[in-house]
């Protein structure tokens, strides 16, 4: 038998189908992650002159507004057809309950203990991901992702001084992100991307609402409003990537690449804010992509973790 001819046979075995489905699942997690570092980039630049509420609720709604209109929801109401609309409440209240207690956490606390906090959601999806997908972690995985939560701490560094009370912030911010996480994978079998992206959102902007409107303040100029619009864009492609991550790879083997936001997060602070990254960035970085790339090599070649 040929060359070409083997490797159209190998090409046709389910456990190839998995591994290019793992492959892209992967790449789409990437995708998600730069999505929401560019949000983040975005909404610090806003909240310089705008409050912090109006900026999350025209998030969640430009975010429901470009999704709906991507999806034509007029033509297939379908998309919303569910037997988990008890998940649906609880997955968008994780997804709002991240964004409001990420804020709060962020008036007390340095910006680094909130995000070395925040960066521990892997350890919990891998280790929940088990119990309640039925998704076990290999050891090498969990090795990886221990590396790659050091690099984000090299990066980051935080005090080794007693930490603040408002650290239950962000504490609560991570846990209502790793549910979100977990939901996700757990509902994107069964109902559609669209559904899920535009629910959450939905959910989220309605919650806001009455806040939002009184904290409001015009924008200064059509720059402005620019980009608070483009926080739904970053918001809803982004989510939309994550949830068709998950829905081609299990969570354990995404979680670590949540790590990679930390280098868009490093270039986009250094091109927006002029925010030079030292060398222990630069170190930190480094074993995060490394952390990254051993778990991407192990599933190219043993289809394992």
């Amino acid at each position: 038998m040929s060359t070409d001819a083997s490797e159209l046979r190998d090409a046709g075995r389910p456990d190839a189908q998995a591994a290019r489905n793992a492959l892209t699942g992967i790449a789409l997690m990437c995708a998600a992650v730069f999505c929401f570092a560019g949000l983040d980039a975005t909404a610090k630049f806003l909240v310089r002159d705008l409050p912090a509420v109006q900026v999350v609720w025209m998030r969640f709604l430009t975010h429901v507004v470009l999704a709906m209109i991507i999806f034509r929801v007029w033509r297939d109401i379908a998309i919303f057809r569910s037997r988990h609309w008890g998940l649906h409440l609880i997955r968008s209240l994780c997804l709002l309950g991240s964004t409001v207690f990420n804020f709060l956490a962020v008036r007390y606390l340095q910006l680094a203990e909130t995000v070395s906090i925040m960066f521990a959601a892997p350890f919990v999806v891998t280790a929940l991901a088990g119990p309640i997908l039925g998704e076990w972690a290999g050891l090498r995985r969990w090795l990886a992702i221990a590396v790659g939560f050091l690099g984000v701490l090299v990066v980051v560094r935080p005090g080794v001084g007693g930490m603040h009370w408002a650290a239950i912030y962000s504490v609560a911010a991570m846990g209502c992100y790793a549910f979100y996480a977990l939901l996700t994978r757990k509902m994107a079998g069964t109902d559609s991307a669209a559904g899920m992206l535009i629910i959450s959102g939905a959910v989220a902007a309605l919650a806001m609402t009455p806040v939002a409107i009184d904290a409001w303040v015009m924008p200064k100029d059509a720059s402005t409003w620019l980009l608070l619009l483009s926080t739904g864009a970053y918001g809803s492609i982004g989510h939309l990537a994550l949830i068709q991550a998950h829905r081609l790879a299990p969570a354990p083997l995404l979680a670590p690449f949540m790590y990679t936001q930390i280098v868009w997060m490093v270039g986009l602070g250094y091109l927006v804010f002029n925010d030079v990254p030292g060398p222990w960035t630069f170190l930190g970085a480094a074993i995060v992509v490394s952390s990254g790339l051993y778990i991407l090599y192990r599933e190219r070649v043993t289809g394992r973790g």
